[in-house]
């Protein structure tokens, strides 16, 4: 872990999956003091109490959405990680002003929180959703983004703001891999809107990595991409089928809901000419209003694909999925 991740650590949406295994990693630093855990469900944060033990963890029952509880819990903070979102898409599409009430609102609550208390670093968590977004989610998801990018060259604060866009990260709350396999468990079959459609994957733990190396490297207002490979729906499947099922196992096909894209994008055409690539697991789309000022490493080289979409990721091997299913 490197030497920017110290101090007072607060996580909002810190009881999700994202947030566990980052509070595991973090308590592995000594040089973190206190985790405060911020969230509005008071069963997720009692469990995560009993799992973890620890006293440098501390809950608070707080909501984004209100802007007085976001600064007085951001007093003594130096690093925040901004996790809290509605981010299933049928249910924003379902809910839409209170996706933007918690999703666009929430973050500027958090940015103006940090900027009032001196926060010395937010990082926003964001989503291949958010690129040429089709759907409520991906559209707040994206504001948000443009909140937390700009606000590092707009307001006259001593916080750095980097954002951090990825994609489907294996074993998340409300990702397609544990339907799939509780689907197979109970009922020996699984349900895909459209076989065709491919997503990113990776592994939480490898996320968390990217999200250390992008605070290493930043100097405010970059979005950080994880290089992800991906798969089709049908050949996760497929693959699940032949790891968790049965030779009378089969797949049903839903029809696309509303508000599904076929292919996810990480970095789009229009961003093509502000992103390098860092190393082979991160590219960094640096700040356009500074772009050509911006000085970055000699080591860092143009990106060379003209977008970077599920369609045209590496794709995973049988191999892969399954190191991703099996492992932690």
């Amino acid at each position: 872990m490197n030497n920017d991740i110290e101090g007072n650590v607060l996580i909002t949406g810190g009881t999700g999956s994202w947030g566990m295994v980052l509070t595991k990693r973090l308590l592995q630093n000594d040089k973190i003091r206190n985790i405060i855990i911020v969230s509005r469900n008071e069963h997720k944060q009692v469990e995560m109490k009993r799992h973890f033990h620890s006293e440098k963890i501390i809950f608070k029952i707080g909501d984004v959405r209100d802007f007085q509880i976001m600064v007085n819990l951001t007093k003594e903070i130096d690093i925040l990680f901004h996790l809290a979102a509605l981010k299933h898409v049928p249910v924003c599409e379902e809910n839409s002003w209170e996706s933007v009430q918690t999703n666009v609102l929430g973050t500027h609550n958090v940015i103006q929180a940090c900027i009032a208390n001196k926060v010395k670093v937010m990082v926003d968590v964001s989503t291949d959703k958010a690129v040429e977004p089709h759907n409520i989610y991906g559209i707040t998801k994206a504001c948000a983004e443009k909140l937390v990018v700009n606000s590092f060259h707009n307001y006259q604060s001593s916080t750095r703001f980097v954002c951090i866009r990825g994609g489907n990260v294996v074993g998340t709350n409300g990702s397609v891999i544990p339907l799939f396999k509780k689907q197979l468990e109970e009922q020996n079959f699984l349900t895909l809107t459209n076989p065709k459609m491919t997503r990113y994957l990776m592994k939480t733990n490898d996320a968390i990595n990217l999200i250390f190396n992008a605070i290493e490297v930043s100097k405010g207002g970059e979005i950080f991409v994880m290089r992800m490979k991906s798969t089709s729906i049908e050949y996760l499947a497929d693959s699940m089928i032949k790891i968790f099922g049965n030779s009378k196992s089969f797949k049903k096909i839903l029809g696309r809901r509303p508000g599904e894209k076929i292919h996810e994008v990480l970095v789009s055409k229009n961003e093509n000419h502000l992103t390098y690539e860092i190393n082979p697991d991160l590219y960094v789309i640096v700040p356009e209003n500074i772009a050509e000022t911006y000085k970055y490493p000699s080591s860092w080289k143009k990106m060379k694909k003209e977008e970077f979409t599920s369609k045209n990721a590496e794709k995973l091997q049988e191999d892969d999925i399954k190191f991703l299913l099996t492992n932690d």
